[in-house]
């Protein structure tokens, strides 16, 4: 595999025209940066429901504007909020201690008596207890008193200023909500104004469903306080049909607290018993802040409220020094530091139709415009959920109403956590990824206890869930499926992001000091998990393609063989990722030449009777063929080890396995979608990868452009999808997984004009573009690092000229293709195209 040293990129400059001249107003077009409405999403009424409402965030703070009452009334305002470290539980021993016992008989029954359906029930005794759930703050609530009814209502969310708010006219005098998260001040804000003086009057109330008391204190403010469960059962828990203990005892479930102040320009506010009135204001910010018990992974939420008040009470006070005007702009600033850094074009939008309209109009109307949006959205989500310092993304973000969520709303490790961070480097959020980075840190550590007590080897290891406590361990308590319970390769995949990191950044001191180790760690469990499997060979066993099960030989469904191809392509990617980076930091010479050993006796990808990739060691059957996880596919991506240009007869099985998945239903789920659409940028086929995003615009995108899973005859929330599609749309504009930079390698033909600007590829690489008529007119590269780079441009087109300012840059056009050259550090080229 080709690995690469690079460092950051430097700020994005304008991209200029390629040799190719456009027309004069397309070429104007392109050169505008995006207007405010082609980043804002909007609507005609209020959110009635909470799936419909709109996400603001700040990484530790989060919250859902719904614009209007939970009954949809225009006069009322309701934002549901969030902390990112309330979750039920405490830190506790999840391992089963009798696990290790059973590991030789589960390789017993399946590589000497191929009985997979004991070696199914055998995993069961391996399980240990469930994870714990992310939890619902509180509610701020407000209602207005209005004389009449509304007139030109609208909601929105402007990604460019990451501002949710709403506005109407009532009598002649026009009302206007804005919320907010701020980051650097680390405080919700809902400012209220009218047009004319005085015309503010209602209440202001607040209520949570943890909480345990809501009292008005002086100086207009509210505090909010409750307790997190002791214990939430999840989704295939036991005990799920009673899912929530509740205890008194501290620190079994933390306390939390959250205070508001309303400041008032005009008017009188009272006090009452649930909350505050508010009588004859011209306008009103409220200011919220929140904290809770939690310490650390390692240590018991046990801080006492009044220490947690006074946490949220500091925050509070810190902020309510500011004008609102110095809030907004500091959020603002703050913001756009991360958002401008890319911008996208695909042609004209339609900013006079509401969003929720031009997604049900998608079928009939393709719009590629709405797309952009959609890229741009999932860039905004990750800026509002992940920030340096929070917790990471989990299963809706940082976004959950219920105290119950879907699987618990926690960080679902075989594919859906680190969907979630695909967008990190090729969108320009590199430092997004932080908290995934400490999410991986804290695994090491309870990762390395369940190494020791379930399989009785060393280094660190983590299975399929995983909670705010680091719960490292496989679940399930014996009842739990085998395909996702036992399912233990969440740390070599985990592990993937750490070196892809490095690889765009070039950061050599992250790569010594922080990834390094983790990958080592988690190389040394996989090194002992390896056994023979009698061939000569090394495989895994207990082995699970994530979620899938197959058709044993006497015809029944089973989950559990040897050495899944997924268990393949993860662990030789880790060693090949393991050993690069000791010889690329002169360290761990003898352990990098066991597992470059290794890797060659690895069970080598092989394909099966239909010519597909196969899934399993074996060329099982299929039990399940529309599945909608495709694990077997992770070397085409986000792995690198199938490509097109590199592995032609592997990639066409590749392409047998997803057509194949697709015509018996896959993809049925959003976050699957998003996967189908990479899937096809890899294989280079830009115009299968328009139909998949059409499918998903068309059956798992909601009003408010959040991904959606069927649940029964509905649908629930998962934000996976929203970052795995905004990750897949990037990489048809702009790959650099194989060791070459390509440029447009999978243009969609109903994309035949746009732009993108400051898209990142490996090797420290910023990248704008600009394409007409299907064909690409211009580039710029801006490099931060001295040293050699390949490119390689769109079939039928070739490089004429680089040129760094006025100077010539001189290239060599290789036999297979691609351009050899050298960009020096600091210095941005210009390509041109015939």
């Amino acid at each position: 595999m080709n690995r690469f040293t690079r460092r950051r990129f430097l700020e994005s400059t304008s991209a200029l025209l390629g040799k190719f001249s456009l027309p004069n107003p397309l070429a104007r077009a392109l050169e505008q940066p995006a207007s405010p409405n082609d980043l804002t999403l909007w609507y005609d009424i209020p959110a009635s429901q909470w799936i419909d409402a709109l996400p603001i965030g700040n990484g530790r703070l989060g919250a859902m504007v719904f614009g209007g009452g939970e009954d949809g009334s225009f006069n009322k305002e309701c934002l549901q909020f969030n902390e990112d470290t309330l979750w039920s539980g405490q830190p506790r021993e999840g391992n089963n201690p009798d696990a290790k016992n059973h590991l030789a008989d589960i390789r017993n029954a399946v590589l000497e008596k191929h009985d997979y359906h004991l070696a199914d029930q055998l995993c069961h005794k391996m399980q240990g207890l469930f994870a714990e759930a992310y939890q619902p703050l509180g509610n701020l609530r407000l209602e207005l008193n209005h004389p009449g009814p509304s007139k030109n209502y609208r909601r929105q969310l402007d990604l460019d200023t990451a501002c949710a708010s709403n506005s109407y006219e009532v009598e002649g005098v026009q009302f206007k909500r804005e919320a907010f998260v701020s980051a650097p001040d680390q405080v919700l804000i809902l400012h209220v104004t009218a047009s004319k003086p005085n015309q503010l009057s209602g209440v202001l109330t607040f209520d949570g469903l943890l909480q345990k008391s809501v009292t008005t204190l002086p100086d207009n403010r509210i505090q909010l306080t409750g307790k997190a469960a002791a214990h939430i059962a999840g989704a295939g828990h036991p005990n799920s049909e009673q899912p929530i203990t509740h205890s008194e005892e501290p620190g079994a479930g933390m306390y939390f607290a959250s205070i508001l102040e309303l400041q008032l320009d005009g008017g009188i506010a009272t006090a009452k018993s649930t909350g505050i009135a508010i009588a004859n204001a011209t306008s009103f910010t409220i200011l919220l802040t929140a904290a809770t018990g939690y310490r650390g992974f390692q240590l018991k939420p046990d801080a006492p409220l009044d220490e947690i008040v006074a946490n949220a009470k500091r925050q509070l006070d810190s902020a309510a020094e500011k004008s609102f005007a110095t809030l907004r702009s500091k959020h603002i600033t703050d913001h756009q530091r991360l958002f401008h850094r890319v911008s996208l074009n695909l042609g004209t939008t339609n900013t006079a139709t509401p969003t929720d309209r031009r997604v049900k109009d998608f079928a009939n109307s393709p719009d590629p415009s709405l797309l952009a949006l959609y890229f741009q959205y999932g860039r905004y989500l990750l800026i509002s959920s992940s920030r340096p310092g929070s917790q990471p993304a989990n299963l809706q973000g940082i976004w959950n109403y219920q105290v119950t969520p879907p699987w618990s709303s926690n960080w679902t490790a075989n594919i859906n956590v680190q969907m979630n961070y695909w967008p990190a480097e090729t969108c320009n959020l590199s430092e997004c990824a932080g908290p995934l980075f400490d999410l991986i840190d804290g695994l090491s550590k309870t990762g390395s206890v369940t190494a020791k007590e379930t399989y009785g080897l060393p280094g660190w290891c983590s299975h399929h869930n995983i909670d705010v406590w680091r719960a490292s361990n496989p679940v399930g308590e014996g009842v739990g499926s085998p395909t996702w319970a036992n399912w233990g390769m969440s740390g070599p995949w985990l592990c993937a992001h750490l070196y892809e990191h490095y690889l765009f950044t070039g950061n050599r001191d992250f790569l010594r000091n922080r990834a390094y180790p983790l990958m080592k760690g988690a190389a040394e469990f996989c090194l002992a998990w390896l056994i023979e499997d009698g061939t000569g060979r090394l495989t895994t066993c207990p082995s699970e393609s994530t979620e899938n099960n197959f058709l044993a030989p006497d015809g029944k469904p089973a989950f559990t063989s040897t050495g899944c191809t997924m268990d393949m392509a993860l662990i030789r990617e880790l060693f090949g990722n393991c050993t690069a980076a000791a010889k690329e930091l002169h360290i761990d010479t003898d352990f990098a030449a066991k597992l470059d050993a290794a890797i060659p006796r690895l069970i080598p990808y092989q394909i099966g009777r239909y010519g597909q990739l196969q899934e399993w060691s074996v060329d099982f059957e299929e039990a399940t063929p529309g599945q909608r996880h495709m694990s077997h596919m992770y070397p085409l991506y986000p792995g690198n080890q199938i490509t097109p240009h590199r592995t032609p007869e592997l990639a066409l099985a590749a392409r047998v396995s997803l057509e194949r998945r697709l015509a018996n239903g896959g993809a049925y789920t959003g976050w699957s979608r998003a996967w189908a659409i990479a899937f096809w940028t890899r294989l280079l086929d830009g115009d299968k990868a328009w139909e998949s995003l059409s499918m998903l615009m068309q059956h798992s995108t909601n009003i408010n452009l959040f991904d959606t899973h069927p649940s029964g005859k509905t649908s629930i929330f998962q934000i996976d999808g929203n970052f795995g599609t905004t990750a897949a749309i990037a990489e048809l504009l702009l790959q650099s997984h194989e060791g070459t930079v390509d440029l447009l390698p999978a243009l969609p033909t109903p994309w035949p004009e746009g732009y993108v600007k400051g898209l990142r590829a490996r090797g420290g690489l910023e990248i704008d573009l600009r394409w007409a008529a299907n064909k690409l007119v211009g580039c710029t590269v801006r490099s931060e690092v001295s040293g050699n780079q390949i490119l390689r441009v769109p079939k039928g087109q070739a490089i004429s000229a680089i040129k760094n300012g006025t100077k010539a840059v001189s290239f060599t056009h290789q036999s297979d293709g691609t351009y050899l050259t050298q960009f020096e550090s600091g210095r941005s080229y210009r390509l041109s195209f015939s």
